[in-house]
């Protein structure tokens, strides 16, 4: 799945079913480390590669934590890290490829980063730039 470039107004359009994905993967990765906390190092490589078959024990919470994550890069939205919950809308800013980047908890689409500075790079969207 290629990520696609978003506007400011189509990423936060889309922000609430990323929101409702990710709470999902969210509370997939809860059950799956109270259930089996050793697999998850497992789990969280498989997600993003088709399953793996040590999630047998787990397989429902995996299931959705999978499908969650799949949504979101059916949307052409990176999914940066699970376990944060962290995710990048390819998005250009004045002229230059960029992040709009939204972090599970937070309310609203509020910063954006280079696409090299990652999560520590993250600024506040000022809408005339986008």
């Amino acid at each position: 799945m290629q990520a696609r470039y978003y506007t400011l107004r189509e990423a936060k359009a889309a922000l609430p079913i990323v929101k409702a994905l990710m709470s999902q993967v969210q509370e997939a990765r809860s059950e799956i480390l109270r259930l089996r906390p050793e697999i998850w190092p497992v789990l969280q490589k498989a997600a993003q590669n088709g399953g793996n078959a040590a999630a047998g024990e787990v397989y429902t919470q995996f299931d959705k934590l999978e499908s969650g994550v799949k949504g979101i890069l059916e949307m052409g939205i990176l999914v940066k890290d699970i376990d944060q919950g962290l995710i990048d809308f390819l998005a250009i800013r004045n002229g230059r490829e960029v992040y709009l980047c939204w972090k599970h908890g937070e309310e609203e689409l509020s910063f954006w980063h280079d696409v090299h500075a990652g999560f520590g790079g993250r600024q506040p969207i000022d809408p005339a730039d986008f």
